[in-house]
């Protein structure tokens, strides 16, 4: 068997189950979009956690044998209590400050995540690490996770929304900013329009495959399940989730 449960507030985390996907195609995959409580980045701690704890007991009543938290806010909240609680392994996300850090070419890069993700420790701890080598110039992503969940991904006003908290970053000299939430990779394809080509964006989801194919590998997880394919719940209407799925 090869269950593999992957969490988000919404849909944002299909955005890492298409990188995982790649890897691991024959597996087969419990998805939870918690969008009756989207978004997570202005909810407590405390309230994220349980959501997190519930989700959890979900995805083992499901079968699931590694739960990927596919969500930045939700990793830096809670992945510490679920680790000491449960006995399945958890791979969360980590802003992808050091590899933007190594890129750059200006000397400055751009984090775009939620308030929940600039704040937690997690991203602290993992930008005093390198805000000595590069200055860090930080946004908000404001209205992205809504956009997608309203399945809204392009257009006049989408383009709007994104030039308000990104030309902050490239204003500021950034030509390396990383996505520091899952749903911001469905809005790329405007970001690099409005950044032109000299500008990368970084996007975890490709390191958090890596890190899930080896943590199986090292808890004798099998990539194949007799019954691959993907299981979509959420805890709210599912109309944009299946229109995000549909574009995968």
């Amino acid at each position: 068997m090869a269950v593999i449960g992957i969490m988000d507030s919404g849909s944002g985390g299909l955005s890492v189950f298409r990188e995982i996907r790649k890897s691991l195609p024959d597996a087969k995959y419990v998805y939870y979009a918690d969008n009756a409580n989207c978004p997570y980045g202005e909810k407590t701690p405390e309230f994220i956690t349980d959501r997190c704890r519930n989700i959890t007991e979900f995805f083992i009543s499901k079968g699931a044998d590694i739960i990927v938290i596919a969500c930045n806010t939700a990793t830096a909240a809670a992945i510490a209590t679920l680790r000491a609680e449960y006995s399945l392994p958890f791979i969360g996300m980590e802003p992808a400050v050091k590899p933007a850090a190594l890129g750059t070419g200006s000397g400055t890069i751009g984090v775009l995540a939620t308030a929940g993700t600039l704040k937690a420790s997690k991203y602290l701890n993992t930008k005093g690490r390198f805000e000595d080598n590069v200055r860090i110039v930080e946004h908000v992503g404001k209205g992205f996770v809504e956009l997608v969940e309203s399945g809204h991904l392009d257009g006049p006003e989408v383009e709007f929304v994104v030039k308000e908290s990104l030309l902050p970053l490239l204003e500021a000299g950034a030509d390396t900013i990383v996505l520091g939430c899952t749903h911001y990779p469905f809005l790329l394809p405007v970001m690099q329009r409005i950044a032109g080509p000299e500008v990368r964006f970084i996007d975890p989801a490709p390191a958090v495959t890596r890190q899930l194919v080896k943590v199986m590998g090292e808890c004798g997880i099998p990539e194949r399940d007799p019954n691959p394919g993907v299981d979509l719940h959420s805890s709210g209407p599912s109309e944009s989730l299946l229109k995000i799925y549909s574009l995968l």
